[in-house]
């Protein structure tokens, strides 16, 4: 169960206006928010032991790419062996953060710069 935040997630959330860069803006903040409060909520279940297993396995910024892909994919499979719900649990998340965000799409619209490339004339 793949969850895709892209152009037509900004659609469902009443974004599609945004301009480009800060689409991706929001797409990233989106992201990060959810892995944020994903990780909190499963970290709250965890034993120290546990919470101290999974820690090893997060990619650090020295990791090379591929070990960064490889360091993801164990921490995948170590969640869905010790925390089969998780995907409830990101789904449920993501639900929530939807719809603070729609719930504040016009007010993003309001205070965010319009794409300001010159008219050609």
């Amino acid at each position: 169960m793949a969850y895709r935040l892209d152009e037509q997630t900004l659609e469902e959330l009443g974004l599609a206006a945004l301009p480009p860069e800060e689409k991706r803006k929001m797409l990233t903040h989106i992201l990060e928010t959810l892995e944020m409060r994903v990780g909190t909520t499963l970290a709250s279940q965890m034993s120290d032991a546990q919470l101290d297993e999974f820690e090893k396995l997060m990619p650090t910024q020295e990791d090379s790419p591929e070990s960064v892909k490889d360091k993801e994919k164990a921490a995948l499979n170590w969640l869905e062996t010790n925390f089969p719900d998780y995907k409830q649990v990101v789904s449920g998340e993501l639900d929530k953060l939807k719809n603070e965000i729609k719930d504040l799409a016009p007010q993003i619209l309001a205070t965010t710069p319009q794409d300001q490339s010159p008219a050609l004339g």
